[in-house]
């Protein structure tokens, strides 16, 4: 591949798979390094058939490999997250309060996309990028006819996921009230 080619590639494809390794790590300077690997890669091919679903195929067993790196990230980040909760123990302000709920909901969006298995994870962030159903079978290495279903079940999964975690939080929230 020459210059040309990689530069119109990189233009094309670089905001889509970054916003797809964020959402799949959780880390943006991460997906920055996966993604300018996967670029690399590109770089040493000499034709690439099918452009997209290549780069999403090569950045996701990028990520798979580095799979030890994202426990150790993620148990760094929950860390980060309960001491930041722990030094912010009185919100002052109502803005403080919604600043606290935002970041619970998103916490909980995470741990319920975390909860999805990972194909099912995985199909349902890259059609979020704008795959189709072609691009993300073969990124996946699955039959096109079995993407509907499995974006449906994950769709389903993360839903039940998601309202099971926010019921268990409004659970515990109104517990701490101790009502009589």
């Amino acid at each position: 591949m020459n210059d040309d080619e990689l530069e119109r590639l990189f233009r094309e494809y670089h905001r889509p798979l970054v916003r797809y390794l964020t959402r799949r790590l959780g880390d943006r300077d991460w997906a920055e390094e996966v993604a300018q690997e996967t670029f690399l890669r590109a770089l040493r091919q000499d034709t690439l058939t099918s452009e997209r679903s290549w780069l999403f195929a090569v950045a996701t067993n990028l990520v798979r490999d580095e799979a030890r790196k994202d426990d150790r990230r993620r148990r760094r980040l929950q860390l980060l997250a309960a001491e930041e909760q722990e030094r912010v123990a009185e919100p002052a302000e109502t803005s403080m309060e919604q600043a606290q709920e935002q970041a619970q909901e998103q916490a909980m969006a995470r741990r319920a996309i975390d909860a999805l298995a990972e194909r099912d994870r995985l199909a349902l962030l890259m059609r979020e990028e704008g795959l189709d159903y072609n691009e993300i079978a073969e990124a996946l290495g699955l039959s096109v006819g079995s993407i509907g279903t499995t974006l449906a079940r994950a769709r389903r999964r993360l839903a039940e996921t998601y309202e099971a975690l926010q019921s268990d939080a409004q659970r515990r929230a109104g517990g701490s009230h101790g009502a009589h």
